[in-house]
């Protein structure tokens, strides 16, 4: 079972999908206007269903607000289906179009296509802040570009990544990348992530912050 958000102000579209993607087993949360939904509980879907032309804010300007936030697939339902601006919306972050008017054949079989997809690919890869982790190869990578981070530069990442939010002392984070018999000191944690964030600095992110007094946290 997925998690599924549709967003479009039609209600009758919008109970159309609703009854459609429940028929495969997911669990579909509907909105009539991105206003009613709340940012912070977006990484709990695994899909999103934009509608593009909306009153309060459209589709496109919807996904270009969010798609830093969740790494899930988002596709559009839309009427919009001139070349230019399917290029505009896919060159926007979303993962595929599927137009109205629509089967319903076709709608869950695309959105249950993307679903199979991504669970393959998250096994080996995680989306986060810019930043796209090859969790097999240990590399991260910015726009397809491979960083040139050591060792413990990407444990320290990764690992902050796995468990963002939560903030960490230097001697946690030791422990977590160089194992807790691990014959090093702790401090050089701090030099590590000064590292980083010059690499990072170097394509404008800012992911790691410091919480003076206790440790570090991925934001």
């Amino acid at each position: 079972m997925s998690k599924i958000l549709v967003i479009d102000d039609e209600l009758d579209i919008l109970a159309l999908v609703k009854n459609a993607l429940q028929k495969d087993g997911h669990l579909v949360t509907i909105a009539e206007s991105p206003k009613r939904v709340e940012l912070s509980s977006l990484n709990r879907f695994n899909l999103l269903l934009l509608d593009v032309m909306m009153p309060d804010i459209d589709g496109f300007a919807y996904c270009q607000k969010v798609r830093n936030l969740v790494d899930c697939p988002i596709l559009f339902i839309t009427a919009k289906t001139l070349e230019a601006d399917v290029m505009y919306g896919l060159g926007l972050g979303a993962d595929d179009y599927i137009k109205k008017p629509f089967g319903i054949g076709e709608l869950r079989a695309r959105v249950n296509a993307h679903l199979r997809r991504e669970t393959r690919e998250k096994r080996n890869i995680l989306a986060v802040s810019g930043l796209e982790f090859n969790l097999a190869a240990k590399e991260v990578s910015v726009n397809e570009q491979r960083l040139s981070f050591t060792k413990i530069e990407y444990g320290i990442c990764e690992f902050l990544v796995k468990n963002r939010g939560q903030v960490f002392t230097k001697e946690q984070i030791y422990d977590a990348v160089c194992g807790y018999d691990a014959e090093g000191d702790s401090f050089t944690i701090a030099v590590h992530i000064k590292n980083i964030r010059a690499k990072l600095a170097l394509y404008k992110l800012a992911t790691i912050s410091t919480v003076w007094g206790i440790g570090y946290k991925w934001d």
